[in-house]
């Protein structure tokens, strides 16, 4: 009798410990850590930087017609001065403004031409497919290791192309019209060991039709 009150006292301990191995407690801290990487917005985020950082600054971008010349006649310094991108490679992005007349506008761009020097010269405003990184990395002012995952950063870009789609384009292309005087923001591409400058297309940022 006494053997079995033994044996079940034992049981009844080793359940005790196996139970209280089973716990795992973690602490306030971790809990709400974990809830905010969770709950991370990126459309508030973007939002946040759009109106709050990269709006404010915007009229500090480079005159696009001074960064092409800079680009054709001091191609490193162009680079050097101007240009953002995330790390190391022949991608780069700038942030530039400009103005000139709408020359045509089509299903995916318009084309806005503007006189440099005494040449009349071309480029495209994205105006349906925009996408990719353009805006948030032209500006510099979006640091990766802000965020818990390239997920995250990722999708900041793509809110920020969101508001540009919803907020930016649907009044211009409304209201713009072959001939109208435009001024314009945003980032371009450039690829500095492949340079090509025929072919400049504009991901905008703000696009403000004049008054006549």
């Amino acid at each position: 009798m006494q053997k079995k009150v033994i044996k079940y006292a034992l049981s009844i301990v080793a359940l005790i410990v196996v139970a209280y191995n089973s716990i795992y407690f973690k602490s306030l801290d971790e809990v709400k850590a974990a809830s905010a990487v969770k709950q991370f917005d990126a459309a508030s985020y973007a939002h946040h930087f759009f109106n709050k950082k990269l709006m404010p600054g915007i009229d500090k971008a480079v005159e696009i017609d001074a960064l092409l010349k800079l680009v054709q006649s001091d191609p490193s310094k162009a680079f050097l001065s101007y240009s953002h991108a995330l790390g190391i490679g022949n991608i780069r992005y700038f942030l530039v403004k400009g103005e000139g007349t709408i020359k045509a506008i089509g299903e995916n761009t318009t084309t806005i031409s503007y006189i440099s020097d005494t040449t009349q010269k071309q480029l495209e405003i994205a105006t349906e497919f925009v996408y990719g990184n353009a805006i948030r990395d032209a500006s510099g002012l979006i640091n990766i290791n802000e965020f818990n995952s390239t997920m995250d950063f990722n999708n900041v870009s793509a809110e920020i192309n969101k508001i540009v789609r919803s907020e930016v384009l649907p009044s211009f292309k409304a209201n713009g019209k072959v001939g109208d005087r435009i001024k314009f923001s945003g980032a371009i591409e450039l690829n500095q060991a492949h340079l090509n400058l025929d072919h400049i297309e504009v991901v905008p940022i703000t696009l403000k039709l004049e008054s006549k």
